[in-house]
């Protein structure tokens, strides 16, 4: 009778103490996947693994396609459509030199972070040439 007791209490014990372990290690995993703090929150390609197709911010790149005074159209990778990207005198436009909207040219890849407006279009803060994508 004292032996299965005995039993009885350990295997409660176990069920307790693994169900406490399962359950803080539940908690820490939560407080390990925290996304860093990239100031205002424009940072959705970061943010939700998408290019530029989430709310809330702005970051894509891609393949420019079209370009004006003040706006440049990228076609995003993977055939996943495109964006409309404003700039202007104000953005920062870099290359492994400084760049300039002259920089901006069709068949140019770049990386954009900026502002998501209402419509889906993105109003840039930095606009990144990068070197050509072979897919």
């Amino acid at each position: 009778m004292q032996k299965n007791i005995l039993i009885v209490l350990s295997v409660l014990v176990l069920l307790v103490v693994g169900g406490g372990s399962f359950y803080g290690g539940m908690i820490y995993s939560k407080s390990q996947r925290t996304m860093p703090n990239f100031g205002n929150g424009n940072f959705q390609g970061v943010r939700n693994g998408t290019n530029g197709n989430g709310a809330g911010g702005g970051m894509t790149s891609g393949e420019i396609t079209a370009k004006d005074s003040n706006s440049i159209t990228v076609k995003l990778p993977n055939s996943k459509g495109s964006k409309i990207i404003f700039f202007s005198s104000d953005t920062q436009i870099t290359k492994s030199a400084s760049g300039t909207s002259e920089d901006l040219a069709n068949g140019v890849n770049v990386s954009i972070i900026g502002t998501a407006n209402t419509d889906g279009s993105i109003t840039a803060k930095s606009i990144q040439l990068m070197p050509t994508i072979h897919e």
